[in-house]
């Protein structure tokens, strides 16, 4: 009887899966045709994969087909991994979210703790705009650069730390971080941070693509001028630089339901949206977007963004569905997309 009972169950789950597979393809599909995809999709079930596929090219002027293994630029997904070495850094006693930046840093900006770079509440300006303004673009950028220019110009906060929610890249420019912590204790053999001299010696790495329309082609991201500062700002580490697999992505997922990496308790406060001062709360923790579906469990996401790239993680907390789906022809419609898919895949949030 208990053999049946398992079988009856084993079959129950596989007509499930299957479905949802079908569902992906569908929706992926709908894009594909009208030249609106390409890229990588993965979806697991409790760490199981249900549906992983390649679409479109790696190289489209040569037309060299995408495969699943391909290494993708993260952008801002890369977020995540840098909040991570803080918590691991403070569950080794080594920092406290709550310790002013300045206590590390030298920086012209007082009354910012790390817990506000990590929520996107120190009302930090955007670092692009000075450096866009007075660095040499001969030359490459790294955090160091951007710290001593924000120094030097020293331009005026948004707002007081920890009043509201801003997204901002330069709190994760400083809090830089290495690949031992995380990478190689995962085994992510395939996730890196990559300048542009390692992307171009990586053979399976997808290159960026943007539509021109007057060419009805897509075109290489890094040969716009409009995209040169992931050229000139090619060292910087931290708000992106990051780039990986899906299969790795979801090595990353699976270690978030464990204490691998910290203790669970620790990892809530990643999930756990800012409190600002007001006592009103934003959407964000820790490298990640928070909201609830329609049962008030949580969903955990990030997205990024490149020239020529557009990336998604998308996690319940609850049912241990995880959606992933990284995309190199940087389609305008990407959310669309990925709302679609959220929504058959029981991962959509309450707007």
């Amino acid at each position: 009887m208990r053999k049946k009972i398992i079988l009856t169950i084993s079959l129950i789950l596989a007509g499930i899966f299957y479905t949802n597979a079908q569902s992906i393809e569908k929706i992926i599909d709908s894009f594909v045709q009208k030249d609106q995809f390409s890229g990588v999709v993965l979806f697991a079930d409790k760490g199981r994969v249900v549906f992983e596929k390649a679409y479109g090219y790696r190289e489209f002027a040569n037309q060299v087909p995408l495969k699943k293994s391909d290494i993708f630029e993260l952008a801002s997904v890369s977020k995540q991994f840098t909040a991570m070495v803080i918590m691991i850094l403070q569950e080794r006693g080594k920092l406290s979210f709550d310790d002013s930046v300045s206590q590390y840093l030298s920086i012209p900006y007082k009354g910012i703790t790390i817990r506000h770079l990590l929520n996107h509440t120190s009302g930090l300006p955007d670092y692009q705009a000075i450096m866009d303004q007075y660095w040499d673009k001969s030359k490459v950028a790294g955090n160091n650069d951007i710290l001593y220019y924000l120094n030097k110009y020293q331009p005026p906060v948004l707002f007081e730390p920890g009043s509201k929610y801003n997204y901002s890249n330069t709190g994760y420019v400083f809090i830089e971080f290495c690949r031992i912590a995380i990478f190689k204790k995962l085994g992510m053999k395939d996730t890196d941070i990559r300048n542009l001299e390692a992307k171009k010696s990586t053979n399976n790495f997808a290159l960026g693509h943007i539509y021109v329309p007057a060419k009805q082609a897509f075109i290489r991201a890094d040969s716009f001028p409009s995209s040169n500062y992931t050229i000139w700002l090619g060292n910087r580490k931290g708000p992106g630089r990051i780039s990986s697999t899906a299969a790795d992505l979801l090595k990353w997922d699976q270690a978030l339901n464990t204490e691998k990496l910290i203790k669970l308790a620790t990892l809530e406060q990643a999930f756990t949206p800012a409190e600002l001062n007001n006592g009103s709360l934003s959407n964000y923790g820790f490298g990640w977007d928070i909201k609830v579906d329609a049962n008030g469990n949580k969903i955990v996401s990030h997205n990024g963004d490149n020239p020529g790239y557009k990336t998604q993680i998308v996690r319940s907390l609850y049912s241990k569905k995880t959606l992933i789906v990284l995309c190199n022809n940087a389609i305008t419609n990407f959310g669309a997309m990925i709302k679609k898919l959220e929504v058959e895949l029981g991962l959509a949030n309450i707007d």
